[in-house]
Parts: structure tokens; C-alpha cells; sequence
């Protein structure tokens, strides 16, 4: 996308005024976000032709905020409002987005927005990894009404998403209040900047034996075209006490459910072993932040 084709700015005040300029642009508008990556888009061809930007920082969605024991997350909250949250610094279930906003630079933490990077639909992103582990939905809105998407149906494809040309996404909401839970996030890269050569988030809940209730473990980063979950890792946990050797039999599992490419940053080989790595220290993690000491 060449940017001087574009003829029409907009800095709509609300969300239905967005709806109504998609509505007339239809599939000829770009929502704009934090900007942050849309310049590498067009860089690479990947972005089609657009008459009308639309830039939602006067829409009114940037807020953190907790509502029946949910977080509530604007789409235009920014990495580092996130951040800065008390909500997120205090829940130890929380503890993977608080890990995976550790990795941007303060540049891209300062300036990316929740609601952009989901949008995006790029599966080697840090924050839609820890967010999937969360179980977190996403709100949509559009010309009939706001509708809830769970955000492991969200993602379709590389750069594809389950938004309608006229819809935009104005909202995610995770638990942020569940019980013996918590979670934790890893990523694999070469430098500050990079995009993931694999990353993993993991989430563990207890009953009140000290069982493993549930688990939910995704590996994103040249996995696919959308992030993967690993549901034969969660197999192995559930129900069972956390043990050093419950982790690594849960480790070796996930080459069942991942598949990982090769390309010209990793093999799909290593990508696997790391993936093994980090399904067993990330579950860890997320254990010690429940007090639990591995026997």
C-alpha cells in the first residue's frame, strides 16, 4: 500500500462514529491503532489499497478497568497502560500478560496498542499467545451491534481474523480473578525487536487438594498460521499433583499437538525442543507464583 493513495483522514469521537465510516468506506478504510506496525505492513505488499484511515485515539477505548471479576481492556490501551495496571501486577492468573509485556522495547510498549496487536492477527506476537492461554474473548462492534468472539476463534489465518469489513474491535476481557490460578509467558528471540522464533504461554489452576483443576497451554512463533494449543501437554496435568516429573512428562507431550516450521531463523526440530523447554519451565513459573514447591 502506497500511503499517498490514501484521500481521507478520520479521528472519529466515538465508536459508532467508527461504525459509520466503515459502513460507508466499507472494505476501502484502515483502522489505526498505534501505528506500530503498519508501516511494515505496507513495506512488504501485505496491506491492499484504502481510501480512508481511521485513527481511534479520540474513540474512547483506552481503559483498564475491572468489571465482575473480569479485566476489562480497551482496544486502544497501550503496552504500557497495560502495564502499569494495578490489576495486572497483583493476579498471579495475569502473570503471563505481565511476562509477555516484559518483551517489546519502551518504544513499542509506549506506543502498541492490546486491541492493535490482536487485530493484526500475526502469530508470532508476544500478548495474543498470553491472552489465548487466558481464555480471553474479544467485543466487536458493527452496523448490527456489539457481538463477543472467544479469542481462540478470533484468529483464522496469517493476517486474517474473525472481524466483518465493517466491524472493529473495541474491547478484551480475561479473568482476572480465578481462583489458584496463574499463568506465565516465554518467548524465544535474537534481539529487543524481534518477532518470535517460537513463544508460549501457560496457564494452571488448583482445586483445593493442590490437583491440577485445569490447564491451558498455547505455543505461538512458527507454529502456523495461528498460535497452537497443546492440549495433549494439558492432558498429562490435569487432575494430577505438580511434580518436577508430571512437568516433563507434560514437556515431552507437546510435540503431539505443535508442528513447528523451518525457515531461515530456525528448524522446525529446534523449535521443537525449545517448545518442550518452555512448556515445563513456563508451567513452573506459573506453580511458583501459586506458592507451590515442585517435589
Amino acid at each position: 500500500m502506497a500511503f499517498a493513495e490514501i484521500k481521507e483522514f478520520f479521528r472519529p469521537a466515538s465508536s459508532h462514529e467508527v461504525v459509520e465510516l466503515l459502513t460507508k468506506y466499507g472494505g476501502q478504510a484502515l483502522i489505526l491503532g498505534g501505528g506500530t506496525f503498519l508501516h511494515g505492513l505496507a513495506a512488504r505488499g501485505l496491506l491492499p489499497p484504502v481510501e480512508a484511515l481511521i485513527d481511534l485515539q479520540k474513540a474512547g477505548l483506552a481503559y483498564v478497568r475491572s468489571e465482575d471479576g473480569a479485566l476489562a481492556i480497551g482496544a486502544m490501551t497501550t503496552f504500557a497502560e497495560l502495564e502499569e495496571s494495578g490489576v495486572v501486577n497483583s493476579a498471579p492468573a495475569l502473570g503471563a500478560v505481565r511476562d509477555a509485556l516484559q518483551y517489546p522495547p519502551p518504544q513499542i510498549r509506549n506506543m502498541a496498542t492490546v486491541g492493535g496487536c490482536l487485530a493484526s492477527a500475526t502469530p508470532l506476537f508476544d500478548l495474543p499467545v498470553a491472552l489465548l492461554a487466558l481464555e480471553a474473548s474479544v467485543s466487536a462492534l458493527g452496523p448490527q451491534g456489539s457481538r463477543q468472539i472467544e479469542l481462540s476463534r478470533f484468529f483464522r489465518d496469517y493476517f486474517e481474523h474473525a472481524l466483518e469489513k465493517e466491524e472493529f474491535l473495541t474491547e478484551i476481557r480475561v479473568a482476572a480473578n480465578r481462583p489458584r490460578s496463574a499463568s506465565a509467558f516465554l518467548k524465544l528471540e535474537t534481539n529487543a525487536n524481534d518477532l518470535a522464533l517460537l513463544n508460549l504461554g501457560a496457564r494452571i489452576t488448583l482445586d483445593d487438594r493442590g490437583l491440577c483443576q485445569d490447564a491451558r497451554i498455547v505455543v505461538g512463533g512458527g507454529v502456523g498460521k495461528v498460535p497452537a494449543r497443546a492440549v495433549t501437554s494439558e492432558n498429562v496435568l490435569k487432575g494430577q499433583r505438580p511434580t518436577e516429573d508430571l512437568l516433563e512428562q507434560s514437556a515431552q507431550a507437546v510435540s503431539a499437538d505443535v508442528h513447528p516450521i523451518s525457515d531461515h531463523r530456525a528448524s522446525a526440530r529446534y523449535r521443537t525442543a525449545i517448545a518442550k523447554v518452555f512448556v515445563k519451565r513456563a508451567c513452573g513459573q506459573a506453580l511458583a507464583r501459586l506458592g507451590v514447591e515442585l517435589g
